[in-house]
């Protein structure tokens, strides 16, 4: 009788224990805010692709970078300065981008899930068109992450792995080319279930297909360095982009979605870059009818800055900036229709066939970019008369040396907000060709005979502090995040 009695009490124990579980299972359950399992994948698309824009391509990075590349100058004393003073704290440490770097991670993780929802049985499964779009997405964040940190992690990252290993760039490279083969995949199979969720292209595949072939061009130029056998993919690429009716990708903003231009924000909230020499000589040589939109009329006359000048980076609204900047509604850049033209130009100049049509496009395309940019802030009219003039007088330059010459008019270009590509420019010439075709000239890219200007940007402190593979590769003391310095990315000739 008594072990009944006590088997009584477990047994009422037990279901006391299970309801309470049960209740308070409910009770922590928010119902207000579902979690992402319950969510379509047609509403995280729309989140995904104003983080890869505002997050990854035209933030922080592209501002940091920009210093980098000359093309624009870090004024305002602060971050800014710093960097064009190349102060190390500023180039090497991991707190710089650590934002930037979770903001991607996380943007990466949400484009992950939707395309776990399209697989069979999921929330949108069959969606072919959402599927290869946020492989395209995919494609693109893993793109810039690796071509600016070289190895990071991959493999292992959204597995509940605590601590995933580092993969090398070419593995994440390889990912990135069989992602853009299934979005064509899955592009091609037509399909209508995203319209104006998608905010690039409101659902147009043709126009996400032309994307795709657009970036797999892109990413097979950058490994020319390691695979001198790929400019004919190069080009069968290029040429599927233009097969697609591809002209370009840009966020615009004003949209509902989103709100001012994220360089015009920060333009106006702290003024920290200006007007680079570098730049604006270039177009002065040319007698560039965009030189007066890029030189804008913001403080005085043709206020200038050398790169490195100490004095004019401490200052704060004393160097004119792009007449862009003032334009809050100006549209932020993907992938630019001039790019597209300008690597057919440089693929075709390399393996010695005509290029002058790809890069007069390219330039036509820049011109285009750049006025609609300026929004008539600059008051400059440039007629299509002005563009080809301007193009007729390129051609000397263009006769004695193409390739140079289509570079200098893709830096040009991507002036307006691409900064990160043409950094990746930079480093891959340098490694093929043993220079790039515009001369950095800022003193401080060398201090004491050591280099100090960045093959790589240094790994996000979130993973350097609990990762102990990142803290492995970006190292501790004074050797800290000094591989910056000294260790290019694969395709670059590194070997991390």
């Amino acid at each position: 009788m008594k072990v009944k009695y006590y088997f009584g009490i477990a047994l009422a124990s037990l279901m006391m224990f299970s309801c309470s579980e049960d209740t308070m299972d409910r009770i922590n359950k928010d119902e207000a805010h579902p979690g992402a399992n319950v969510v379509t994948g047609v509403f995280q698309l729309t989140d995904a692709e104003v983080a890869t824009v505002y997050s990854t391509l035209c933030g922080n990075y592209a501002w940091y970078v920009s210093s980098y590349t000359e093309q624009l100058f870090g004024t305002g004393n602060n971050q800014l300065k710093n960097v064009e003073v190349r102060q190390m704290a500023q180039l090497a440490g991991s707190s710089v981008f650590t934002n930037e770097w979770n903001a991607t991670y996380l943007n990466l993780n949400n484009i992950i899930q939707i395309e776990e929802k399209c697989a069979e049985g999921g929330l949108n499964d069959g969606q072919t068109d959402l599927l290869g779009m946020a492989q395209v997405l995919e494609a693109l964040n893993w793109g810039t992450l690796t071509d600016l940190h070289g190895d990071i992690p991959f493999s292992e990252c959204f597995k509940g792995i605590s601590a995933p290993k580092v993969d090398t760039q070419e593995d994440i490279y390889n990912h990135i080319f069989d992602l853009l083969d299934k979005a064509v995949i899955n592009l091609s199979a037509g399909g209508s279930h995203v319209g104006e969720h998608d905010i690039l292209f409101g659902g147009n595949t043709d126009k996400w297909l032309g994307l795709a072939h657009a970036l797999k061009a892109r990413y097979l130029l950058h490994t020319y360095g390691v695979n001198r056998n790929v400019l004919t993919d190069v080009l069968t690429e290029a040429n599927a982009a233009l097969s697609a009716g591809f002209s370009g990708c840009s966020l615009s903003v004003f949209n509902g979605v989103t709100a001012d231009n994220s360089w015009s924000a920060y333009w106006w909230s702290r003024s920290y870059i200006g007007c680079s020499a570098t730049v604006d000589n270039l177009l002065l040589e040319r007698n560039d009818p965009r030189e007066p939109i890029y030189n804008g009329d913001m403080f005085g006359e043709n206020l200038v800055a050398t790169p490195g000048d100490a004095s004019a980076a401490s200052l704060t609204e004393a160097v004119n900036a792009p007449c862009w900047l003032e334009n809050g509604a100006a549209s932020l850049h993907v992938f630019s229709e001039s790019e597209l033209y300008f690597i057919l130009a440089e693929a075709k100049a390399r393996l010695g066939q005509d290029a002058k049509t790809d890069f007069e496009n390219g330039i036509k395309a820049a011109f285009a970019d750049w006025i609609e940019a300026d929004g008539g802030i600059s008051g400059v009219e440039i007629a299509d008369a002005d563009i080809d003039a301007y193009i007729s007088s390129l051609s000397a330059r263009y006769t004695a040396n193409p390739l140079k010459e289509i570079m200098v008019q893709k830096y040009i270009a991507q002036t307006r907000d691409e900064q990160l590509e043409t950094y990746n420019d930079m480093r891959r010439c340098i490694y093929t060709d043993g220079s790039y075709a515009v001369e950095m000239t800022n003193p401080n890219n060398t201090a004491s005979g050591s280099n100090r200007w960045p093959y790589r940007l240094p790994y996000g402190e979130s993973d350097v502090t609990s990762n102990p593979n990142v803290t492995a590769a970006f190292g501790t003391g004074n050797q800290a995040g000094v591989y910056v310095f000294s260790e290019p990315v694969w395709w670059a000739g590194g070997n991390k």
